[in-house]
């Protein structure tokens, strides 16, 4: 018999793809049902102030209209929506209510809902709708805290909600003693992911079966599930969630909404199934948003340009509400200042504040995107006033291998130890400088050609994956002899159903086409923990291994009671059990026995991929236009299961940090109303404003903490974005010394720095650091 090739590490097509592109897909608003009713949501559209009246009465007389419900409808207590990541009691009094019903909190709350014949009925009924709201001052900044005329929470006496603090080794006397100190104010604007699918749900309940049926779940089903049958008060085996396909997550949707309770209670209260189908406005409006993060960053350095300590306070303008994942960024944010460096001491404190914006969560490389701009671009500050080169400087403080694992700083409360597992970080930063040229191209820094300035910029990262703490997978030998896997993972557009087919099919020892992989419904295995933090590879790929070992084991022993010998006499190979007396027997012999095997994967440490981007860009000082003129991406995700898909994921991943680095940007004016609605305003990158982009995976370092050896990747790209862009711009614009230190990097934002540099040269002069 012919050896079989494996097929991980193969760059094998997505198996999703043929049914989607041609149309196959099947997303919550292709769904219908029988008597299928549509609901639409009546939204505040005052940011802070409260409730006097909500009027509904004209609405409910409308023809076609079935009902309007307010939160009094609801019952009492009216159901919030839980923390779902790292809980804290002391988050619980900025949970958010499915329906505002004493006041609202930014523009967007929902208020009522209702439900129509159509769509078109539904909306109308929401102009009919009538609510009395009295206006109170809006805080929309991380100046907020400081308010105290205009609290969102007056019980809590303060819109500094929730602090974490962050250390590792100890700061005392670190910065008076230091050769070289510098502080910074920086700044990452509020943006989001902007999926090409808006949220959907629909629902149905069964009334003689007593059991609820929610279509349009995505990332963490089973977790929504505990959510949804505890707001409804049922048991969770009378809910099913189901998947269906996802037009992208981010890490913005999926997770639980108020949507996600009042479309499955108004099934339940009219027996009838029921959708709503988020717009895009409403997308942009009440969508988990991210980012928005202030930070008073400190360095100190010895003469040779060794990192001794970094001291953060941050901001972190999480909006009106604590959602399901908003703790998230916040805790990132401060534990990834360091990054893949080297820094002995550090501290970190972070005052989460709330506002009236909308509730912010996680979005693709949740707070580290932020962190990497506040230290990359001190980094370059810090060299250029040190006289070190740039990418010496990182040289000097990259982990090294001999220092692995090396631990993350502690966050208080609710500390999860963590450690960059494995890792080459100054090979990759040497493989990433040698793709981009990077000694030949230095000769173009800050020069003037053709009327634009040419600048380069190099930065690190690192990126978390594979968050716990188990995941499942049951597997199945069907009658014809394939094998069925069942799996706790879902599909956010990642590949999945790809790459643990691949998996499993090794395991099984099997073709891919003798594999099937279901994902989607939490009917398919006891417990799952969904797609977020770039876990799916590594958590539910190890899980199919563990479920795949035992599922031989008892092939092996029916197959040893079909040839009548002992199991020790037998061995697996390529889906039979093979005797070493002669004969054997196929998977298809032993189909009828029902043989199946659900494993449980756990684990508590974290993976980490890293690597090194490089960018080249040119910048037209007449327009503020920035033109990336060459990008390189080198990225270690340990052992790589399917390349194909994990480069698309990266560059996928790039092109969205691009987005957000120069043109995303949510814009609220001083009473809280958002100025960027549409998509019109709230600008992303189109297909004609993709640059050339390089990006590299290689299998250097596999994870060390997991049989499989994959590393979460998917954010990785993201991640190091902002930091290198306003990097390279500034080495471009060297000559007009610009304080390059806010995000969003747009064309007007450029070019309006430009103009104040050339008119006012020394108003940006002073960086406040100093030699001692």
């Amino acid at each position: 018999m012919s050896e079989r090739k494996p097929l991980v590490g193969r760059p094998i097509e997505r198996i999703e793809d043929l049914r989607l592109l041609r149309g196959k897909g099947r997303f919550v608003d292709d769904l219908e049902r029988d008597g299928l009713l549509h609901a639409a949501i009546f939204r505040s559209s005052v940011a802070h102030g409260t409730i006097r009246k909500i009027d509904v009465d004209e609405a409910k007389a409308l023809k076609g209209v079935h009902a309007v419900l307010k939160a009094s409808d609801l019952g009492l207590p009216v159901p919030f929506v839980p923390v779902r990541l790292f809980p804290n009691p002391a988050m619980e009094k900025f949970w958010q209510p499915v329906l505002a019903y004493d006041k609202v909190r930014f523009v967007g709350e929902p208020l009522a809902i209702v439900i129509a014949e159509s769509p078109a009925i539904a909306e109308d009924a929401l102009e009919l709708i009538y609510a009395e709201i009295d206006a109170l001052p809006a805080v929309s900044s991380v100046q907020a805290e400081r308010n105290e005329d205009s609290m969102l929470f007056e019980d809590h006496g303060s819109n500094r909600a929730f602090e974490y603090r962050i250390k590792r080794g100890d700061l005392d006397g670190v910065f008076e003693a230091a050769h070289y100190t510098r502080s910074e104010r920086l700044y990452v604007h509020r943006h989001t992911g902007i999926t090409m699918e808006t949220r959907g749900v629909l629902s149905e309940w069964d009334d003689r079966e007593q059991k609820l049926t929610s279509w349009g779940a995505s990332k963490v089903p089973f977790a929504n599930r505990k959510i949804l049958a505890m707001l409804m008060q049922l048991p969770e085996t009378s809910v099913e969630m189901i998947e269906g396909d996802a037009g992208g997550s981010f890490g913005v949707r999926g997770e639980f909404f108020p949507e996600d309770f009042l479309v499955p209670f108004a099934a339940r209260l009219l027996n009838r199934p029921v959708k709503w189908i988020e717009d895009r406005r409403e997308h942009l409006l009440a969508i988990t948003h991210a980012r928005d993060v202030a930070c008073d960053l400190d360095i100190a350095c010895d003469k040779d340009g060794h990192v001794l300590g970094l001291r953060a306070t941050l901001y972190s303008n999480v909006g009106a509400y604590f959602r399901t994942s908003t703790p998230i960024s916040p805790r990132n944010v401060g534990q990834f200042i360091p990054g893949p460096y080297r820094v002995p001491n550090y501290t970190g404190t972070v005052a989460v504040i709330v506002s009236n914006k909308s509730p912010s969560g996680t979005y693709r490389g949740p707070g580290r995107f932020e962190a990497d701009f506040f230290r990359e671009r001190m980094f370059d500050l810090a060299a250029a006033d040190l006289g070190i080169d740039k990418v010496e400087f990182r040289r000097r403080n990259l982990v090294t291998e001999d220092q692995f694992p090396y631990a993350l700083p502690a966050i208080e409360p609710d500390p999860v130890l963590t450690e960059l597992d494995s890792g080459a970080y100054e090979r990759v930063l040497d493989l990433c400088l040698k793709k981009v040229d990077w000694e030949q191209k230095q000769t173009l820094q800050g020069a003037l050609i053709d009327g634009r300035y040419h600048g380069l910029a190099v930065g690190c990262f690192v990126e978390g994956g594979a968050a716990g703490p188990r995941e499942n997978a049951k597997l199945v030998l069907e009658k014809d002899g394939s094998v069925s896997v069942y799996v706790g993972s879902s599909a956010v557009g990642q590949g999945v159903q790809t790459i643990l087919m691949q998996i499993a099919a090794d395991a099984m020892d099997l073709d891919m086409e003798n594999v099937r992989v279901f994902h989607g419904s939490t009917t398919y295995v006891k417990e799952g923990w969904g797609s977020y933090h770039s876990r799916s590879t590594v958590m539910g790929g190890n899980a199919i291994l563990l479920a795949a070992a035992e599922l031989k084991q008892q092939i092996l022993s029916a197959g040893a009671e079909i040839l009548q010998c002992q199991i020790n006499d037998v061995r697996y190979e390529r889906g039979a059990v093979v005797s070493v007396h002669g004969g054997s027997v196929q998977l298809a012999s032993l189909g009828e026995r029902k043989l199946s095997y659900e494993a449980t994967f756990s684990n508590s440490k974290h993976t980490y991929t890293y690597g090194s981007h490089a960018a080249h860009v040119t910048v037209d000082a007449e327009t503020g236009h920035v033109d990336i003129v060459d990008y390189v991406a080198i990225e270690d995700a340990g052992r790589i299961i399917n390349p194909l898909t994990l480069h698309g994921q990266a560059v996928g991943s790039i092109v969205q940090g691009l987005g957000g680095t120069f043109l995303e940007n949510f814009v609220y004016d001083e009473n809280g109303q958002m100025l960027s609605g549409s998509l019109a305003d709230y600008l992303v990158p189109l297909a004609t404003d993709y640059p050339n982009i390089r990006s590299t995976s290689i299998e250097l370092r596999p994870s060390p903490n997991h049989p499989l050896g994959a590393k979460g990747a998917g954010e990785g790209g993201t991640i190091p974005v902002g930091g290198l862009m306003a990097n390279a711009i500034a080495a471009a614009l060297v000559d007009f010394d610009l304080k390059l230190t806010e995000l969003p990097l747009s064309p007007d934002r450029i070019w309006r720095m430009i103009q104040e540099a050339t008119t006012m040269p020394d108003a940006v002069a002073g960086s406040g650091s100093f030699l001692r």
